[in-house]
């Protein structure tokens, strides 16, 4: 069963969220909170598995509050927003947002970006994510490694660039000639290495070093 906290300041929306996460199969809602505040505390306590996140709230937004649960939890985060061209929801990315959701969202893409959210894949297209990335990233070409990739190997590198193209792990397989598996092991360690706690956030981290290139993909 997976555990949602919902955060949202509008009790309307909150209330819709949190009736629509408990009649659907395999999921449950742990807690609910109007503040970002609230939502820190929360997810301290309750430790669920899955963080639907309002970005934009008096307070606390969704952006701080996104910060400080992912610095002492493993629950994943899952941005809600109006606006997709958001620099609220580019920092939340950056901060380790696992993806994030327009609110005009159908409820059935919702319960299921919610269980492919807490099996740890990204459920935005990756054209959206390039979109927003390069709207609010300005860098230029990096000659050789970054010095913020440095620690990386030669194989972690071409993983990296090929998951900033919005390439899943089977794409990556077939590009490298190698195993799904062997593509998995590689992201985990290279995110490991550069302490990134997403996919999402990897992606940011290959346009802001200069890896890749605004406007090159």
């Amino acid at each position: 069963m997976t555990s949602v906290l919902v955060v949202d300041d509008q009790d309307l929306i909150r209330a819709g969220l949190v009736a629509l996460i408990h009649a659907a199969p395999g999921l449950e809602v742990a807690g609910q909170a109007a503040d970002g505040l609230t939502a820190v505390a929360l997810a301290a306590t309750l430790q669920p598995d899955v963080v639907l996140m309002d970005i934009r709230m008096p307070g606390l937004d969704g952006v701080a509050a996104t910060s400080r649960i992912l610095g002492g939890t493993r629950t994943r985060i899952l941005v809600l927003t109006t606006f997709d061209l958001d620099e609220y929801v580019y920092a939340a990315l950056r901060n380790g947002a696992s993806g994030f959701l327009l609110k005009d969202i159908s409820p059935e893409r919702l319960i299921q970006a919610i269980h492919t959210t807490a099996a740890g894949d990204t459920i935005f297209a990756p054209s959206v994510t390039r979109r927003l990335i390069e709207a609010y990233t300005h860098t230029g070409a990096s000659t050789g490694v970054p010095s913020v990739l440095a620690a990386l190997t030669g194989r972690e590198l071409e993983v990296l660039r090929l998951v900033a193209t919005g390439r899943s792990n089977a794409d990556i397989a077939a590009d490298l000639t190698l195993g799904e598996a062997t593509v998995k092991t590689h992201l985990n360690r290279l995110m490991a290495k550069l302490g990134l706690s997403s996919r999402a956030q990897a992606v940011v981290t290959a346009y802001e070093s200069g890896l890749v290139v605004p406007g090159a993909l």
